[in-house]
């Protein structure tokens, strides 16, 4: 775990490099990754049965291919009432937000006369990756097919990996209240794989989303103009700006809420208060010892963690834009988590106040939690209902509208050498 303190002469040097510190897979997987999307491509439904095999130990033609919309709604009806309440609870929440931004159609004349536009349409079919193993996460599957739901997306695809042939019955509890169309049980680069380019069995979908490994990271980055992607996510991260006044042992949880994700995640704290960065690190071993997770949690802490002493909390903002981070917590007073909100200009998403824990965000809030990591939130947001979406422009031009700019649009074709476009617009000028 670093310490940084920004007062020390070196501590510019030492920011930098944590800053640059690059956190995603040592191993190259491209090669990989393209040989398998070659192969599913040449080889459908054939190459996803025998990766199966391989990677997740079982037999698709045995166990079968898909989960049904029946099998789903009997997990849902055999949830305990209250996970069954908290699932209803997040998913009318994370679709009331996303509901919320749903892009508005424009139509109009500008001073010349002109009618211009935009009309929004959801894409036809979209894929969801949900991952299996250490990260079966059924608020994942609210996250990605609730946006999409409220886009209008007609097909939804949902690719799912059962290790050993086993399902995660949250996981299909959660497909169901998403209303998912189709679940098939392939999980890796294969699956994003068969989403793109389809198989005899799964027809291609317009856009994928959802976390996943290395594999399915690369593969999506790989795919991306065959199809279109959220984004190329990372290993999860949080930074947390808090001030003495907070409990040490509530900040130690927030921290390692994003470390017991994965040993590559990272969490920061920035503070002005050395006392109390020391009752953090006390606190947050203690928190390792006792918590299920606190082998994952302590490779993350010990590879990745930091605490940063700034003179104020103001000069922490900064350092954060730098920083980019997924989530970004701001554990301070109403007023000064807004004040300090207000300078924050890179972020995935942002917790103000000291009553506002990530993890909340997590689950059920309403805003998405598949954000930007590896510093991309300095040039792209969180998975919205546009992503699933796209805008097509129109214009109509009459005589006059015509005449008031077309005079222009034939010189500029002119000075760009492109006779043909100046004479499509001459031919109709009088």
């Amino acid at each position: 775990m670093r310490r940084l303190d920004a007062s020390d002469p070196g501590f510019a040097a030492e920011f930098d490099a944590l800053v640059n510190d690059r956190r995603e897979s040592d191993s190259d997987v491209s090669a990989d990754v393209a040989a398998i999307i070659a192969r599913v491509k040449a080889e459908g439904d054939a190459a996803l049965a025998d990766y199966t095999a391989k990677f997740d130990r079982f037999d698709l033609d045995a166990s079968g291919w898909s989960i049904s919309k029946q099998e789903c709604a009997e997990a849902y009806d055999a949830l305990a009432p209250a996970l069954r309440d908290a699932l209803n609870l997040a998913a009318e929440r994370i679709r009331a937000y996303h509901a919320a931004q749903l892009p508005q159609d424009r139509d109009y004349r500008d001073t010349a006369g002109v009618r211009l536009g935009a009309r929004w349409n959801a894409v036809d079919a979209a894929g969801v990756y949900v991952p299996g193993g250490r990260a079966a996460y059924p608020s994942s599957v609210l996250m990605n097919i609730l946006p999409a739901k409220v886009a209008g997306v007609e097909r939804i695809v949902m690719m799912t990996p059962t290790p050993g042939g086993e399902v995660n019955p949250v996981v299909m509890a959660a497909a169901h209240i998403g209303g998912v169309d189709e679940i098939w049980r392939v999980g890796g680069a294969q699956a994003i794989a068969a989403l793109a380019h389809g198989t005899n069995r799964v027809a291609p979908v317009d856009v994928v989303t959802g976390p996943g490994n290395a594999w399915v990271a690369e593969a999506k980055r790989q795919l991306y103009g065959v199809v279109g992607i959220d984004m190329v996510a990372g290993p999860s991260e949080i930074v947390v700006v808090a001030d003495a006044k907070n409990e040490p042992h509530v900040i130690a949880a927030d921290l390692l809420s994003q470390a017991e994700h994965d040993p590559t995640s990272q969490s920061i704290l920035f503070t002005d208060d050395g006392d109390f960065a020391d009752a953090v690190v006390e606190n947050i071993e203690h928190q390792i010892r006792s918590l299920a997770s606190g082998a994952t949690m302590r490779a993350s802490w010990v590879a990745y963690g930091a605490i940063i002493i700034v003179p104020n909390l103001t000069d922490a903002i900064p350092l954060c834009d730098r920083l980019a981070p997924e989530h970004l917590e701001l554990a301070v007073d109403a007023a000064q988590a807004d004040a300090l909100f207000a300078k924050v200009r890179h972020a995935g998403s942002v917790f103000l106040g000291r009553q506002t824990p990530e993890a909340i965000g997590d689950y059920v809030a309403g805003p998405n939690h598949v954000l930007p990591t590896g510093r991309r939130a300095r040039f792209s947001s969180g998975l919205s209902v546009t992503d699933f979406m796209k805008r097509t422009s129109f214009l109509a031009l009459d005589e006059a509208s015509l005449a008031a700019i077309g005079p222009a649009a034939v010189a500029l074709a002119g000075a760009e050498g492109l006779p043909a476009h100046a004479l499509s617009v001459q031919n109709r000028l009088k």
